[in-house]
């Protein structure tokens, strides 16, 4: 696991030395060995490599990625373009098509992280085939930090928390200072309780005009 991104390794600097992050380390070593896991050993960190604490505009918290072949990539919600989309990020772009009136045909969200959108999965790697193989194993704690580090340092960040598990991140944010906007998960068993209509996209790019800050173009 190597993390390219110079700011961000200040940042988490104090994090790789703690004893739950090397635990980890040697977790995911054996994992690696043995089983197929994704995203690959290069992408672990994409989100952060390709979105800079300072250029941050916007978080989406995701949960842990995608489990089955060749989908996750780095970035949550996001796939490599030759994939199927998978339904959540299906519901996103209906989403985005009803909200602002964007049609996507490219699974994969880099654009978005290359315009400051952080796409941060709370668990950063997973097993094929095994939904939170991943999970309580010290991703928990070190993106809580990535959170903590973002909320202490930066001011005016909209952070889009969808489903219970990217809210309860709420008392980790502070809420003088940034933006929280919420809405249930975008998959298809939570997408029609409020996911549809949420228009956190437009909410978004709102806020940032107002700020004075570049929109985000949500095309894909």
């Amino acid at each position: 696991m190597r993390l390219k991104e110079k700011e961000w390794k200040k940042w988490l600097n104090v994090e790789f030395e703690k004893e739950y992050y090397l635990s980890l380390s040697q977790f995911l070593e054996q994992e690696y060995s043995n089983k197929t896991i994704y995203p690959p050993r290069e992408k672990i960190f994409a989100a952060l490599d390709n979105t800079p604490p300072d250029e941050i505009k916007v978080v989406i918290i995701g949960q842990d990625p995608y489990h089955q072949k060749n989908q996750a990539n780095g970035l949550a919600f996001s796939v490599e373009n030759d994939v199927p989309l998978p339904p959540s990020l299906k519901n996103i772009f209906q989403e985005l098509k009803m909200d602002v009136g964007v049609i996507n045909y490219k699974s994969d969200l880099l654009s978005w992280a290359k315009q400051g959108v952080l796409l941060l999965n709370t668990v950063l790697t997973v097993e094929e085939g095994k939904a939170d193989a991943h999970k309580n194993k010290g991703w928990e704690k070190f993106t809580d930090a990535i959170i903590k580090q973002i909320s202490e340092n930066r001011k005016g960040i909209i952070f889009l928390l969808w489903g219970s598990k990217a809210i309860k991140k709420k008392n980790l944010i502070d809420s003088d200072v940034h933006y929280i906007l919420e809405a249930p998960h975008p998959s298809p068993l939570s997408s029609y309780r409020g996911f549809f209509g949420c228009k956190h996209f437009s909410k978004s790019n709102n806020i940032l005009k107002k700020m004075g800050k570049k929109p985000i173009n949500w095309q894909t």
